[in-house]
């Protein structure tokens, strides 16, 4: 008796295409109305506190960033002497 092989691939493909489909709610028209408000806030900040969380990382890695490149170029500007 010979045993069918098959190939990883085509049992994941299967298994992805067989499996149940899930309908998903469509939010796009509930973002759209409040990205949309007028309320004087700006349109990074209106994702609510995680779009505050991740603007104040970019802009602390920014000045981070910004400092270092900043040190590390007066360090190479006044190259030390060697005795």
């Amino acid at each position: 008796q010979l045993h069918q092989f098959r190939c990883p691939c085509q049992m994941a493909r299967r298994s992805i295409c067989s499996s149940a489909r899930r309908q998903v709610e469509n939010k796009v028209p509930q973002k759209q109305k409040v990205f949309q408000e007028d309320n004087g806030m700006p349109v990074h900040l209106k994702g609510g506190s995680s779009d505050a969380l991740l603007y104040r990382a970019t802009m602390a890695l920014t000045v981070l960033g910004v400092g270092f490149t900043l040190y590390e170029l007066v360090k190479a500007s006044f190259p030390q002497k060697k005795d």
